[in-house]
């Protein structure tokens, strides 16, 4: 674009110095004053015609950028419109789209009703509420154990005394996605003495356009509910008599509440709001008991505005019991039966028996030996990462250097896996990139919608925003100072992998390819602008921290890698080392990308072959003095962290709290980065760019099986034990985090390449396959023993005990760990 600038403005000058034309002779001549004033004239003709251009281009200096940075795409969209909806996906359409919620079911639409599942431990005096997925619940374990993605899904739930079992079957027909059923079976827990009686709450609400209506029977039970809705039509919510798992009916009392809500991230609230205890459960030989009941809702006061209606039905039961709950669409033609009873236990049976099946046929872990045991882990990880879907709609809030404040914008659908249902239940760029690996194994044409979404939220400079926080249930969940998107922040580009693997399985419709192809090359090339380095071929991450008085180390949230330490003192002479890596990759996917669909590959095919030279890649990162790659920039080792010095306050005043500030005892200075041994050292290992007869392939061996460097029992450390920020906290307030923990998805991607070392012919190759061997023995193994000890799979594993730390549960990348079972890379 530069070059095209000059060339218009080197024709525009040419053509300005061409001598006027002289005017027609003969025609009288002017008075020589009346040529100085049309002289004058003219100049103050040009003067003002100059403020002009001036203030446009003041304009456009100031709107251009904005109005680009909120303007959609201009290619023809990856994924037609109407994709999603129930004509052209009808075994889609409902799904567990609401993965911030232990049980809840929605379309993929984007005004969709939604229903969920709420519980009450009656506690002496207590209501001990649970809805959304929180941590500080302190759940023993909850997750699904099978979920196909489509049609079935069965879950447990741990909480103190007693298990929720909860069980969800789709059955295909009519117009609007077919029906779905509920069976949420609770039992005492395994150990001590269960609850004498728990509140089970199931609910629907609307988001903004449709009807509820209850249907009460005579006994005053709510027992179903009439719905309407644009998108939806006619239908019916049943909620039938709790029973025993035999099917006897059972004492229960019941309570329901008919409500308005601001919105569907309320709902919890209005129901904690209705909720008295000055209800009594008194079942035929027991002692009367006051529980938590449904009472009346009074609302919020002002004037917010409640579109969100809001029907739910409690009922209070002892354990153990059983609830089913139907919907049925209005417009399935002559139903041969209800999904409630023995047809819904036919149904669950089938497609259980079927997905164990599939399951085998793609991932091979019975004919692996892998134990029983092992294989249900491995299933549970799948079906989690298929059980953690969500679908959202709603506007980014986004902000660059050339606007005041945010801005909102384009409205646009995302569905998308999640990295964790507790803490992040939301959309993450790189994130999802690996999640992708997985699924693309399972479901090839699942995964290329997934992308289809992401990349349809592209901006017309080829900006895909990192974090999507689409809709008030995602917003709720996230904190203020998160919820912008930077419009010169990246993510590494792990759709690139995704693709690679999905060509290399062709298993890309080439039509798919096509639309997809204008989008991938426009945020290639935004990476290749925005993210441009010092030098030629190389690259380096916008964003970093700027304060360097607080942090240890400005982290640099972009990369991913968050506090990993970069250049003590960020610059503009910085070039990173995973950042290059990243793009080499991109660049030979774009080139075979290129082929396939027929364009010019030729500049990729450049590109990839320069990023790739091992003698260009060693020129730019690699430190002899270090044996090691590494980042370059404007860096010191010698910080710290210490109490600041603080002047004594004036007479009467209190003292300030002294901060932790970073201390620089040593002047910074252009150089490798030193002290920062780990993951980014290992890039151009982990994306398989090194030959395999590369000297440093050798070294990067050697540093990874050293258990001073990086080597545990658990996997790779993410940070070298040597390092001066090993384990080190970045400021007061922010504990270490890609400091010395071990994280799945590096250790997956390392085994990968280990694997395709082993298989490929050099010096190393045996020490590329016994290191394979061990490290996949050492990461699966862990990830499991963990899941079993604590019920949970855990977003980062401690490098010296190995016990899951970070949020949990994170069934995202750490699922990787089937791929590793299964040896698919």
């Amino acid at each position: 674009m530069a070059r095209e600038g000059q060339r218009r403005r080197g024709r525009a000058g040419a053509e300005g110095g061409r001598a006027p034309e002289r005017g027609p002779r003969g025609g009288g001549r002017r008075e020589r004053g009346a040529e100085a004033g049309g002289g004058r004239a003219a100049l103050v003709l040009s003067a003002a015609l100059l403020l002009l251009l001036v203030a446009a281009l003041g304009l456009y200096a100031r709107w251009g950028p904005v109005a680009r940075l909120v303007a959609p795409h201009a290619a023809p969209r990856a994924l037609p419109l109407g994709s999603t909806g129930p004509d052209a996906a009808p075994a889609r359409f409902w799904g567990s789209y609401r993965p911030h919620v232990y049980l809840g079911m929605k379309t993929r639409s984007p005004r969709s009703p939604v229903a969920g599942l709420m519980w009450l431990q009656q506690l002496e005096g207590e209501a001990r509420l649970r809805h959304t997925c929180e941590q500080s619940d302190g759940l023993p374990g909850y997750g699904w154990l099978l979920h196909d993605g489509a049609r079935f899904g069965v879950q447990e739930i741990r909480d103190a005394g007693f298990t929720l079992r909860t069980e969800m079957v789709k059955r295909p027909g009519g117009r609007h996605g077919g029906d779905w059923s509920w069976r949420v079976t609770v039992r005492p827990g395994r150990t001590g003495a269960g609850p004498p009686f728990v509140s089970l709450l199931f609910y629907a609400a609307t988001d903004g356009q449709g009807t509820l209506q209850p249907v009460m029977e005579e006994s005053g039970r709510l027992g179903s509910l009439r719905g309407q809705t644009e998108e939806l039509g006619n239908f019916t919510l049943t909620f039938r008599p709790p029973t025993t798992e035999a099917g006897a009916p059972l004492y229960a009392k019941y309570n329901h509440l008919q409500a308005a809500a601001e919105g569907l991230h309320r709902l919890t609230d209005v129901v904690k709001s209705s909720l008295s205890p000055r209800f009594s459960y008194a079942p035929p030989g027991l002692p009367k008991r006051r529980y938590f009941g449904l009472d009346a809702y009074r609302g919020p006061a002002g004037d917010g505005e409640l579109h969100s209606q809001l029907l739910v039905h409690q009922v209070t039961v002892g354990v153990p019991c059983r609830v089913e709950v139907a919907f049925e669409s209005g417009s399935v033609p002559d139903r041969p039966d209800r999904l409630l009873a023995e047809t819904l236990t036919r149904e669950l049976d089938r497609h259980v028996a079927a997905f164990e099946r599939r399951f085998e046929e793609t991932f091979g872990l019975s004919r692996k030996g892998f134990s029983g045991q092992e294989q249900q882990f491995a299933r549970a990880l799948l079906s989690n990462m298929l059980g953690g879907m969500g679908y959202f709609y709603g506007r980014s809030l986004v902000q660059s250097p050339h606007t005041e404040g945010p801005q909102p914008y384009p409205a646009g659908p995302l569905f998308t896996a999640v990295p964790s249902r507790s803490f992040f239940p939301r959309g993450f760029l790189w994130d999802e990139g690996f999640h992708q690996l997985l699924l693309a194994r399972w479901d090839p044409a699942l995964s290329q919608e997934v992308m289809a979404h992401w990349f349809d939220l592209m901006n017309v400079e080829g900006w895909i925003p990192r974090e999507q926080i689409l809709g008030d249930e995602a917003l709720a969940k996230v904190p203020p100072e998160f919820v912008v998107q930077h419009s010169q922040a990246g993510n590494p580009p792990t759709f690139f992998l995704v693709l690679q693997q999905l060509l290399k399985q062709g298993a890309v419709e080439h039509g798919y390819l096509h639309r997809l192809y204008p989008r991938l090359q426009s945020w290639y090339a935004w990476y290749n602008r925005t993210q441009a380095g010092p030098l030629p071929y190389t690259f380096r991450w916008r964003g970093r921290d700027q304060d360097t008085q607080l942090f240890l180390n400005p982290k640099t949230l972009t990369s991913g890698l968050d506090d990993y330490p970069r250049a003590s003192h960020p610059s503009e002479d910085e070039r990173h080392l995973d950042l290059r890596c990243w793009m080499a990759m991109a660049s030979t996917v774009m080139s075979e990308v290129a082929t396939r669909v027929g364009e010019v590959a030729s500049n990729y095919g450049h590109m990839a072959e320069r990023l790739t030279d091992n003698e260009l890649l060693e020129r730019h990162h690699w430190s002899e003095a270090m044996g090691a790659f590494a980042d370059f920039g404007n860096h010191t080792q010698a910080v710290a962290l210490e109490r600041e010095r603080l002047r004594p306050p004036p007479p009467g005043q209190p003292w300030p709290i002294p901060r932790l500030v970073r201390v620089v005892r040593q002047a910074p200075r252009l150089q490798f980065v030193g002290g920062a041994l780990g993951y980014v050292s290992l890039f151009p290992l982990l994306l398989q760019l090194l030959r395999p007869d590369a000297r440093q392939l050798g070294s990067l061996l050697v540093d990874m099986r050293s258990e001073e460097k990086l080597w545990t029992p658990f996997g790779l450390r993410s940070l070298s034990r040597s390092s001066p920020f090993y384990l080190k906290r970045n400021t007061e307030h922010d504990p270490p985090y890609w400091r010395g923990a071990v994280w799945v998805n590096m250790n997956y991607l390392a085994v990968r390449a280990l694997h395709h070392y082993s298989r490929a012919e050099g010096p190393y190759r045996e020490e590329a396959a016994k290191l394979y061997q061990e490290l996949r023995t050492n990461v699966v193994g862990n990830v499991l023993r963990q899941y079993l000890d604590s019920g949970y799979v855990w977003e980062q594993y401690d490098d010296s005990t190995g016990r899951g730390q970070g949020c949990y549960p994170f069934t995202g990348w750490s699922a990787l760990a089937v791929l590793m079972m299964a040896e698919e890379y």
